[in-house]
């Protein structure tokens, strides 16, 4: 093995999460009911396929290890969270609206430099995380030129008032 691997190729990206759950209806009334993801297919009570514009699914919801489950303790190992990247700062705005209605509380809130980001719990306690990423040119430089990454507090109404602005 190389001590410089070959990266792996632009474009290549993370297709679908699949996530074990302890209530389809549950989890369903979460990533359908709260965040508006459509069922793109069904397995009865036992598995449901979601997406967001019609892809044949970006989440898998299963009970096939999991019906009646708990969530793992913490200090275990897992998924940390499932980040789900919006394509424009007012579509999180409305993301961030569509908590606040059903009264979802977030764990956290941040400003990246390159992203924006909201931190919260799905119903089977798996981490979520809420994202857009600012246009490449706009994110942070050190002198050098390479990435400057941090983590500030997010401006939650500033947030807000993008779905107060005409959109583009």
């Amino acid at each position: 093995m190389s001590n410089t691997p070959t990266p792996i190729i632009v474009g290549t990206r993370i297709g679908h999460v699949h996530l074990k759950v302890a209530d389809l209806e549950r989890a369903l009334g979460f990533y359908c009911g709260v965040l508006g993801f459509e069922i793109m297919q069904r397995m009865g009570s036992a598995a449901a396929f979601i997406s967001a514009g019609g892809y044949h699914h970006h989440i898998g919801l299963n009970t096939w290890e999991s019906k009646g489950g708990s969530a793992p303790p913490p200090g275990s190992t897992g998924l940390y969270h499932t980040a789900i990247l919006y394509p424009t700062r007012r579509l999180l705005a409305d993301a961030l609206r569509r908590l606040i209605v059903a009264k979802i509380p977030l764990e956290g809130a941040s400003d990246h430099g390159v992203s924006e980001a909201l931190y919260l719990r799905d119903p089977d306690d798996n981490g979520v995380e809420l994202y857009w990423d600012r246009p490449k040119e706009q994110w942070p430089k050190k002198p050098d030129g390479s990435l400057q990454m941090f983590t500030n507090p997010l401006d939650l109404h500033d947030l807000l008032a993008e779905l107060d602005k005409p959109e583009a």
